[in-house]
């Protein structure tokens, strides 16, 4: 039965088995065939290190933040829509699977003031520093 719906597919469009045999589309030639790696923001301001990412379409629930011996790592999926019988698809870009990185953090990085929040597909954490590390004026006197 699947080869039959296979010789159609291929009656109707000639790209149907190198889509699917190598994720290739003719008409898209600048996309990445890895799996979802979300972009990462990292700054530094006064008080503290601010780390975004982009993870549109992962939930609350399918993050991990942990920070263990100086050094934050971040881990999460996507999971992909299931395809239901009868559907196909002439593009299929989006990106679904698992994700992990690490990020060294500086001496000045204080492991106890974190804060993390995840609105509208943006993934944000601070990180404050040590309150001894922060530049002190000193006063000279006579």
């Amino acid at each position: 039965m699947s080869l039959v719906l296979r010789k159609n597919a291929l009656a109707r469009d000639p790209f149907s088995f190198a889509r699917d045999l190598f994720d290739w589309h003719p008409f898209v030639s600048d996309r990445s065939a890895s799996a979802f790696a979300p972009s990462f923001e990292v700054k530094e301001t006064a008080d503290a290190f601010v780390l975004k990412a982009d993870v549109p379409g992962v939930a609350d629930k399918d993050l991990d933040v942990a920070i263990d011996d100086g050094v934050l790592t971040v881990r999460g999926s996507r999971s992909a829509e299931a395809r239901k019988d009868g559907e196909s698809y002439s593009i299929y870009e989006r990106r679904f699977g698992s994700f992990s990185r690490s990020f060294a953090l500086p001496e000045v990085a204080d492991a106890e003031k974190v804060e993390a929040k995840l609105d509208a597909g943006v993934l944000t954490l601070t990180i404050g520093k040590k309150t001894e590390t922060k530049p002190k004026k000193i006063a000279i006197t006579r």
